[in-house]
């Protein structure tokens, strides 16, 4: 493997990133952690989201280079499962919104096949890949619906810049959605991940150029310059994420960005 280019970039300057980037001689991986919906914390020195990277970033740093995909949703199962205590497994079981969560893709080496687990992305050869959570697009679209509603009543695109208040309205659906959680789709947080919502591509012998990346990239491309110049253009032409491409965040103006990034581009 050759790596090309790599990125990983936080959207608050001010706070430590929940994204990560693992490169071993056997692994690539992009590592997604999830931010925080409730108040409850596992450390009181990172964010849920940057703990859960880090515990997935250490396992993937210390895999065997023989490891298959099934061995590795186990292994990682189990070792951010270690980080509970016993006495926290019937609330976790209860909320997933408090369990260390994250997404994660990875290529391996000696199987030449991407892992994906929850909302990372990838391009293969030019060709997108994703493996988004089925609430994302819906949850997206009241916020968009809500900015506008606020815009038409008065307020103004600055204010809701620097106080999204739409966003408070959809935590409610968000927290129901993340019931579904390592249910209705995947994620890594220390409980089963169920296989038929993992993706799973096999790539032939040939050469690849492969580019993996967290979801704070709106639209992935070949390289990490042109990837980097679209988001710009996006916070450009529609800083609050209500247009053509929709979120749950917007670009707040003291920010990089509305979400954590990281890319990584290599040949396999």
């Amino acid at each position: 493997m050759e790596i090309i280019e790599q990125s990983c970039v936080g959207k608050n300057p001010r706070a430590g990133c929940e994204d990560g980037i693992v490169v071993t001689p056997d692994f690539v991986a992009v590592i997604d952690g999830s931010t925080s919906k409730s108040e409850y914390r596992h450390s009181l020195w990172r964010s849920n989201g940057r703990q859960a990277m880090k515990i997935v970033a250490r396992y993937i740093r210390k895999m065997p280079a023989k490891t298959t995909s099934e061995q590795f949703l186990t292994g990682v199962t189990a070792e951010v499962r270690r980080h509970y205590r016993q006495a926290m497994l019937p609330r976790l079981t209860e909320h997933p919104e408090d369990r260390l969560t994250c997404s994660v893709a990875v290529y391996s080496r000696l199987c030449r096949e991407v892992w994906m687990v929850g909302d990372c992305q990838c391009l293969i050869g030019g060709e997108l890949y994703d493996n988004p959570k089925p609430y994302e697009a819906e949850l997206a679209a009241m916020r968009a619906a809500e900015v506008r509603r606020l815009l038409a009543a008065g307020t103004t695109q600055d204010e809701l810049l620097r106080n999204d208040t739409a966003r408070p309205v959809i935590i409610p659906r968000m927290l129901e959605t993340m019931r579904q959680q390592n249910i209705g789709y995947s994620v890594v947080d220390g409980f089963h991940i169920p296989r038929q919502h993992v993706r799973v591509i096999t790539l032939d012998f040939r050469p690849w150029e492969i580019v993996l990346a967290t979801d704070g990239y709106p639209f992935l491309c070949t390289t990490l310059e042109e990837s980097e110049r679209r988001l710009s253009q996006q916070r450009q032409i529609d800083p609050l994420n209500i247009g053509g491409f929709q979120a749950t965040k917007a670009f707040h103006p003291d920010n990089e960005s509305f979400d954590d990034r990281a890319y990584v581009r290599f040949k396999a």
